[in-house]
This record gives structure tokens, sequence and C-alpha cells, in this order.
């Protein structure tokens, strides 16, 4: 995995650890989540952002093989047998959403939902994981986002995509638990998420990872 680690950011690492024998997947996954924030973030014409997530699009979803060859997080996707991931269209959407007029709640269900289910390796997701994945959408793009205004927005917004009571969690989504409990602690107290792996954020991954909470 040492062509796409520059891609791969610590927090989605350790994460990715709590995957167990599919640890690898996890791991290009959330590269390939990092691949488009950065396209995203580089973008200034929507129109040309529209064209480089096609091209993303059209390349994980050539059954051929041929397309995006030679570009080293779609070889490594294809080497496992990964591509097409699931909730693509959905996740590629959720990004476009922060091309030019942000659409927040689009950018929270598109990605939050898309990138689940490619972590889960699901299409059929219940309704509860998609509001998860867009509640932590929500809380990630709030430590990352330059424009104070929209990472407030987002943190307001991320609380009504929070779902009370106890969910029930398959063993093989312990990823996926770990990083909403993470996001659920800073929503609540409407504290925006840190911009990189804190030393206070890595003890809670910790604990939530061995107490569940």
């Amino acid at each position: 995995m040492d062509k796409v680690s520059d891609d791969l950011a610590t927090l989605p690492s350790l994460l990715s650890a709590y995957a167990g024998p599919d640890a690898p997947r996890h791991r290009l996954v959330w590269a390939l989540d990092a691949r488009f924030s950065r396209l995203v973030a580089t973008t200034s014409e929507p129109v040309i952002g529209q064209m480089r997530m096609a091209w993303w699009n059209d390349a994980l979803t050539d059954e051929s093989g041929v397309r995006g060859r030679g570009e080293p997080l779609i070889d490594a996707m294809r080497e496992i047998k990964g591509l097409p991931p699931c909730g693509l269209s959905q996740w590629l959407d959720g990004w476009e959403a922060l091309i030019g007029e942000v659409d927040l709640p689009g950018y929270a269900e598109g990605r939050g939902g898309g990138l689940f289910r490619a972590l889960a390796g699901r299409e059929d997701m219940p309704p509860w994981l998609d509001r998860a994945g867009a509640a932590w959408a929500l809380w990630d793009l709030s430590g990352h986002c330059a424009d104070r205004q929209v990472a407030e927005k987002a943190i307001d917004l991320a609380r009504g995509y929070i779902t009370g009571g106890r969910l029930p969690w398959p063993k093989e989504w312990r990823p996926l638990r770990i990083a909403c409990q993470l996001a659920r602690h800073d929503i609540e107290k409407g504290r925006r998420a840190p911009a990189g792996l804190t030393p206070a954020l890595y003890w809670r991954l910790v604990r939530v990872a061995l107490l569940g909470r």
C-alpha cells in the first residue's frame, strides 16, 4: 500500500486498522476519498470540476480495465478486485456538491452515504447508516473548511442527522462505528472537528474502539 500512502491521512489509516482482513481495501477507499477531496480543493471552475469527476467515474467503472491504467490508486484497487466501489455515483455527487455554490445537504448525503457504502462494500444500506455517514461527512468538513461560516453551518446541520438510541452496528462495520462515535462527540457539543489527529482525538478513538463509547 506504499503507492497510495501519500493519499491517506492518519485518522483514516487508524480506522482502517480496525477492519481486520478487509483493512487493505478500507485503506484504498479512504485514499480514493482523499483524492476526491483534493480534486475539489483544486478546482475553481465548476465545469472543469465536473469533467474531472466524470473521468474518475469512467475509470473506476471501466470493465475493460483500460481507463485509468497507470494511476497507482486505480491500479491498486483493480489488484484487489475493488472496482467499481459501492456507492460510487452517490459519493462523487456528494463531492461535486462542494464545487461552485455549496450544497451542504447534497454533500453530506452524497459523500457520507457513498463513502460508507464503499467502506461497507454494500449498496443496500439501512437508512440509519446513511444518516450516520452524512453526520460524519459534515463533521469532517468542519475541520477542513477554510470558510468558518460554512464550517459552523456544517456542524449545525450535522445535529439533524444524528440518530438517537443504540444502533445495531455489525462487527464488520467496526471502523464506521468508531468514526461515527468520534464525530458524534463533537457534533453534540457544537464543536468543529480538529484539522488533524490531536492527542485528545486519538485517545477518544482508542476508548471508543475498546469500550464502544
